[in-house]
């Protein structure tokens, strides 16, 4: 299965996202993300950041989600690579996520040719299908 696919977009990045499991394609969704801005199969798994985010449903899970890797970006100058660890769990207050960031500081080795802004609630979804997961966003670039 595809990891991700880039779509077109007159003025931002969008992306669809793919996985068998809900963590895979919240993964999946991370790695696209990093793909809008650097090359992130070139970025040595160096260092880790912990990963938490709250949300009342799935979007907001994968706004705060993916919000981490552009506040680590810029607080940080740290590079996604990898994503690990996933548990996304559901309860009364509606659903929690933990994961691992790996990946590295930011270096000339590596080629920044984008920067990601921001998420956007803008033509969100989470869906579930008969064959996994997928997830479309668009962010501000």
């Amino acid at each position: 299965m595809e990891k991700y696919r880039i779509l077109p977009h007159p003025a931002d990045g969008k992306f669809r996202a793919f996985g068998a499991t809900l963590g895979e394609a919240f993964g999946n969704a991370a790695l696209a993300t990093a793909s809008l801005m650097w090359d992130w199969p070139s970025v040595k798994s160096a260092a880790s950041f912990p990963v938490r985010a709250l949300g009342r449903d799935l979007e907001q899970l994968l706004y705060r989600f993916l919000e981490e890797i552009v506040f680590l970006f810029e607080t940080r100058n740290f590079l996604l690579a990898a994503v690990e660890d996933m548990k996304i769990e559901k309860d009364e207050s509606g659903f929690r996520l933990q994961a691992v960031f790996r990946g590295d500081e930011a270096t000339n080795a590596v080629d920044i040719f984008g920067i990601v802004k921001a998420i956007t609630y803008n033509e969100m979804k989470v869906e579930q299908n008969c064959g996994g997961w997928s997830i479309q966003v668009v962010v501000d670039m």
